[in-house]
C-alpha cells in the first residue's frame, strides 16, 4: 500500500552525522529503491511502472539523460531514477481541496521536501490578484488570463518563457515557435545555470555545444578522467559504463574536492558478485582544490608539449588552428603556482601526467565542477586542448563527454530553446511556418531575474522545473518574482515556484512521463535527446493522474490559439491533435531530423551527426578545431575564509528532495550542514556538530547569509568548504557568474562563519 504524505515539516534541526562509505548501489541501493517506491506507488504500481523505466516500448526516465545501451536490462533504471519515477508515478494528490486548506503563506513556510510530497496536482489553480490562495480555474479560462497578460504588453519582450529539461522535444519545438510568433527570443533554460559553459567552450573549439562521445567510446576507452562529477548521485547509470571500461583495461583518473563513494567502488546490483564484492574504479584521485582544474590541465598540456612524440603531429597539422599560441602560453605554466591552485602534490600530477602519456585513447567528462566558476569556459577549454594536443577528437574510444544533468535538456537545446539562436535556425523556421522571427538576442536566467528585477519583464510562464529553487541569490530572485504581473508554472507537483508568485500567478497541470497520452488521433509518444545525441521515443503507460490533466504540446497548442488569434496561420489544433505533425515539421527545419517519424519509431531511436566525431569535421570559424591560450585564473580566498561549492545530496535530484539523507557521506535526517575540512575547522575554531551562519563575500558588499548550519569535519580539500542547494543558493551573488556564458558560480562562493 502506498502511505500518505508528511502531515508537517520533518525536523532538521539535528542531523545525524557517521563515517562516510567508501562503496556506491548495491543491496542498501536496492532496498531504498523498494521502500520509496513501495510508499509511494504501492506494491503492482511499483512492478507496472519500474519495468516500463528505459526501455525499447516503455518511458524515458525523468531523471538525468544518460543514455542506454542496446541492449537493456529488465531493471534498466538506478535508485535515483526510481525515486524520479515513484514521485511522479504515485499515488498522492494535490487537489483543490488541499489549496483551500492551504493559504500562500502556509505553503511559502513549508520545505521544498514536503511540498514535494504532497503528490501530483489534478486541476489547474489560479491565485487572483490580492488573494491568499489559490483557487481551481477552468482550463479555457487559464488561457484567457494568459492571453490577458500578454496581449497588453507593450512589448513582447517584457515576456519570459523558461524551459525545464524534462521538456519533450515535441513540446520544446512548440515552445519555442509560439515565443518566437509571439516576437520574443527571451527562452532561458535550466541550461544556463549548468552545462552554457560547456556550449560555450565547445562550440568555439570543435563547432558543436556537444559531447562528441558514445557509450560505445566509453567501453573502448584506454583512459577516462572524470572531473568535477559525482555519478554515484547524480548520474548512477554511467557506473556501470565505468565498470565495464574497467573491465576492458581502462583506466580511471577522478579529479574533484570530495572523495565520492561511486568512483571508489561501485557495487552492481545487477549481478550477484557486484552486490557482495563490487568493482574499484579510481586508479587516481586528484582531490583538487575548488576551481583549480585549467591549472591542472594547463601545466598538464605544457607536460604533454615538452614530452618527444606525446602529440599527435599529424592530427595538430591537419585539422587544428591555434597550436603555435597555447605551446607559448603552456610555456608559463609553473610547477609552485599549479600546486598551489590546485593543492596537488607534484607526484599526483606526474602520475596523472603517466597515464595520459600511456594512453591511445581518453575520453574526458566532466558536470558541473568545472562548469559553475567564473573561468569554467576558459577550464573547459583547456580540457579540449589536452585532447586535441593527444589527437583523441574524432576516433573511436576517446573524446568530450560532457554529462547533461536532466533528461532532455541538451533535447531541448536542439529543438531551438536558447535565447541566441543562430540565424540559420531562424531562417529555416521562418521559411516552414512563413512567420517573421525576432533577431535580437533574449535574455538567459540571469538576465531574466534582471528584467524581473528591473521591470522590464512583467510576465515569467515556466515549462516545467523549480525557477525559484534552482536559481542564484534567492533573496533578489524571489522580489524579482514578486514584481511580475503574472507568472505561469507546468507542473506536475508542487515546488518553491508555486509560493512565490506574481501579483497573479497559474498552476497548469501536466502528464508526466509515465502517463498515457491520449490525443484525438490516438495514443501518441514524444521523444527525447540523451547526453549523447541519440533520440528515442517516450511512451507512458498509466492512467493520467486526473482527468483534468494536459499534455505540454496541448498546454502549448492551446496557449498560442489564444494568444496569436487567428492570425496565426500555424495549425496549432493539429500539432495537438497528433504529434506526427509536430515531428514532421521538425524534420524540415533542424538538420539530422530528416524523416522524423519513421526513425523515431525504431525501437533503438537514432543517433543525431556530429561533425568532429563521425568526419573529423570542425564547422567553427576558422574551418578546423581551436586551440585556446586564455590566462590560467584560480579563486583566491582571504584568510579566515573558505571557497564553498554547492552540491546534492543522495536523496535529491536538482532541486527535488527526495528524502533528508546523504547516505554515501554519512549524513542522516537534515540537510542544514556545512562540510569542512577538519584542518580548516580547527583553524577557524568549528567544533565537528556545532552551528554556524554562512555569510558570502562579494565586491557588492550585501550580505547574504544562510543560517544555522550544523559543521560537519569532512574530508574535504583544504581550503574548501561544501553544502546542499537550494538551501545555499542565497549565497550565490546574482552577478557572480562565468565568463562568457553567463553561468551563476554556484561553485566559488568565498564564505565566512558566524555564530548561529
Amino acid at each position: 500500500m502506498a502511505t500518505k504524505p508528511p502531515a508537517g515539516d520533518p525536523v532538521q534541526d539535528a542531523p545525524q552525522v557517521a563515517p562516510p562509505q567508501h562503496a556506491a548501489a548495491g543491496l542498501p541501493a536496492i532496498g531504498h529503491t523498494l521502500r520509496i517506491a513501495q510508499q509511494q506507488m504501492g506494491v503492482v504500481r511499483t512492478a507496472r511502472t519500474l519495468l516500463k523505466v528505459n526501455q525499447k516500448d516503455g518511458f524515458d526516465c525523468p531523471g538525468c539523460a544518460w543514455p542506454e545501451g542496446d541492449k537493456r536490462h529488465t531493471a534498466e533504471f538506478c535508485e535515483n531514477g526510481a525515486k524520479a519515477v515513484a514521485e511522479e508515478a504515485t499515488l498522492r494528490r494535490v487537489t483543490p481541496d488541499f489549496f483551500a486548506a492551504h493559504p500562500l503563506a502556509d505553503l511559502a513556510g513549508r520545505s521544498g521536501y514536503w511540498l514535494g510530497q504532497q503528490g501530483r496536482i489534478t486541476e489547474p489553480m489560479y491565485l487572483p490578484e490580492g488573494a491568499d490562495r489559490y483557487e481551481a480555474v477552468p482550463w479555457e479560462r487559464a488561457f484567457e488570463i494568459i492571453a490577458e497578460e500578454l496581449t497588453a504588453l507593450d512589448s513582447p519582450d517584457e515576456a519570459l518563457f523558461y524551459t525545464s529539461g524534462r521538456t519533450s522535444n515535441e513540446a520544446a519545438f512548440l515552445f519555442q515557435l509560439f515565443a518566437r510568433e509571439f516576437g520574443t527570443n527571451n527562452l532561458p533554460d535550466c541550461s544556463n545555470m549548468c552545462h552554457e559553459s560547456s556550449g560555450s567552450a565547445l562550440n568555439e573549439t570543435i563547432g558543436i555545444g556537444k559531447g562528441s562521445v558514445s557509450l560505445e567510446d566509453l567501453h573502448q576507452a584506454e583512459l577516462i578522467i572524470v572531473a568535477g562529477q559525482n555519478p554515484g548521485t547524480n548520474h548512477p547509470r554511467m557506473l556501470s559504463a565505468l565498470e565495464k571500461a574497467k573491465a576492458a583495461g581502462a583506466k580511471i583518473i577522478s579529479v574533484n574536492p570530495l572523495p565520492e563513494a561511486g568512483l571508489e567502488r561501485f557495487k552492481n546490483p545487477q549481478t550477484p558478485i557486484g552486490m557482495l564484492k563490487g568493482t574499484a574504479l579510481n586508479d587516481l584521485f586528484l582531490q583538487i582544490r575548488i576551481g583549480g582544474d585549467q591549472a591542472l590541465f594547463r601545466l598538464l598540456n605544457k607536460l604533454v608539449i615538452e614530452t618527444e612524440g606525446a602529440t599527435d603531429e599529424a592530427f595538430i597539422r591537419e585539422h587544428t588552428h591555434g597550436y603555435e599560441e597555447l605551446a607559448a602560453a603552456a610555456k608559463d605554466a609553473d610547477w609552485a603556482e599549479t600546486l598551489t591552485a590546485t593543492g596537488l602534490t607534484r607526484p599526483e600530477i606526474e602520475r596523472a601526467l603517466a597515464m595520459i602519456l600511456a594512453s591511445k585513447r581518453t575520453i574526458v567528462c566532466w558536470a558541473m565542477g568545472l562548469t559553475q566558476h567564473k573561468h569554467a569556459v576558459a577550464t573547459i577549454r583547456e580540457v579540449v586542448n589536452l585532447l586535441l594536443l593527444r589527437g583523441d577528437i574524432g576516433r573511436p574510444g576517446a573524446g568530450v563527454c560532457p554529462v547533461r544533468g536532466h533528461s532532455n535538456v541538451q533535447g531541448d537545446r536542439t529543438m531551438g530553446i536558447f535565447e541566441r539562436p543562430a540565424p540559420a535556425f531562424l531562417d529555416a523556421l521562418d521559411r516552414e511556418f512563413r512567420i517573421t522571427s525576432p533577431r535580437g538576442h533574449g535574455y538567459d536566467v540571469v538576465r531574466s531575474i534582471e528584467a524581473l528585477r528591473d521591470g522590464r519583464a512583467k510576465v515569467l510562464f515556466a515549462m516545467g522545473g523549480n525557477f525559484v529553487g534552482a536559481t542564484p541569490d534567492t533573496d533578489v530572485t524571489e522580489a524579482a518574482i514578486r514584481r511580475a504581473s503574472l507568472t505561469v508554472h507546468v507542473s506536475t507537483k508542487l515546488n518553491r515556484s508555486h509560493a512565490v508568485t506574481g501579483r497573479r500567478a497559474l498552476i497548469l497541470p501536466t502528464l508526466g512521463r509515465t502517463d498515457k497520452d491520449v490525443q484525438a488521433a490516438g495514443k501518441q509518444f514524444v521523444t527525447v535527446e540523451d547526453s549523447m545525441g541519440m533520440v528515442h521515443a517516450s511512451r507512458g503507460n498509466l492512467p493520467p493522474a486526473s482527468p483534468h490533466l494536459l499534455s505540454e504540446p496541448a498546454i502549448v497548442a492551446r496557449m498560442a490559439r489564444a494568444v496569436l488569434g487567428p492570425a496565426s496561420a500555424t495549425p496549432w489544433e493539429e500539432f495537438e491533435r497528433d504529434y506526427a505533425a509536430i515531428r514532421d515539421r521538425i524534420s524540415r527545419v533542424i538538420p539530422g531530423f530528416e524523416d522524423f517519424n519513421a526513425r523515431a519509431a525504431r525501437p533503438e531511436g537514432f543517433r543525431l551527426p556530429h561533425a568532429p566525431r563521425d568526419e573529423r569535421r570542425f564547422p567553427t570559424n576558422t574551418g578546423k578545431a581551436n586551440f585556446t591560450a586564455a590566462p590560467v585564473e584560480y579563486p583566491k580566498v582571504p584568510e579566515g575564509r573558505l571557497l564553498l561549492q554547492t552540491l546534492r545530496s543522495h536523496d535529491q535530484y536538482n532541486t527535488t528532495i527526495y528524502g533528508l539523507d546523504d547516505r554515501y557521506r554519512g549524513i542522516t535526517g537534515g540537510r542544514r550542514v556545512v562540510m569542512v575540512n577538519p584542518e580548516d575547522a580547527e583553524e577557524l575554531g568549528l567544533a565537528d556538530g556545532s552551528y554556524t551562519d554562512l555569510v558570502s563575500e562579494w565586491r557588492d558588499g550585501v550580505e547574504r547569509r544562510a543560517p544555522g548550519f550544523r559543521v560537519v569535519h569532512y574530508p574535504t580539500a583544504r581550503g574548501c568548504a561544501a553544502a546542499y542547494y537550494p538551501e545555499t543558493n542565497v549565497l550565490v551573488p546574482l552577478d557572480s557568474t562565468a565568463d562568457t556564458s553567463n553561468t551563476p558560480a554556484s561553485k566559488s562562493v568565498v564564505i565566512r562563519f558566524e555564530p548561529a
